[in-house]
């Protein structure tokens, strides 16, 4: 039975281009190339009816998002330009992520605090159950969570 759950999955720093500069635009899902992001897409996949990434430069994507090419924009660098929380609010509202029972959200602090700002005048029960672990441990007990999916 559906539990109605959305995952939301943080970009990551580690992209497709760092390794092949001319990859031209990659959809969203394969662009995030680092251990993190495929530790959390994984458990994504598993544990969720539907999951989205949380860019820092174009808010809450899509998996087949198409990325034109590599940018280098972060939450925790406000000169980098990053996604504004009312521009998150209008995708959200767009995207119906306000519908589903559950939002599980991924990823440090940074993300978190987006999706609480998000979030906060919906009716959706927000859980993080890896929050406040380092990134390492947390990859394990994400695994672990998988493993036992």
């Amino acid at each position: 039975m559906s539990k109605n759950v959305l995952v939301i999955v943080p970009c990551g720093s580690a992209k497709v281009w760092d390794r092949h500069p001319d990859a031209g635009p990659v959809v969203a899902k394969d662009a995030y190339v680092g251990s993190p992001f495929k530790v959390n897409r994984k458990y994504a996949e598993a544990c969720g009816d539907r999951w989205v990434i949380l860019s820092a430069k174009y808010g809450f994507i899509k998996p087949d998002f198409i990325i034109p090419e590599p940018y280098e924009v972060t939450f925790n660098r406000k000169s980098s330009g990053p996604v504004t929380d009312e521009a998150l609010r209008k995708q959200m509202r767009a995207m119906r992520l306000n519908q589903y029972s559950e939002v599980i959200g991924l990823g440090g602090a940074a993300y978190r605090k987006r999706i609480e700002k998000v979030f906060e005048d919906t009716s959706v029960s927000l859980n993080f159950p890896f929050a406040g672990l380092a990134v390492g441990k947390a990859m394990q007990a994400i695994n672990h969570e998988i493993e036992a999916q």
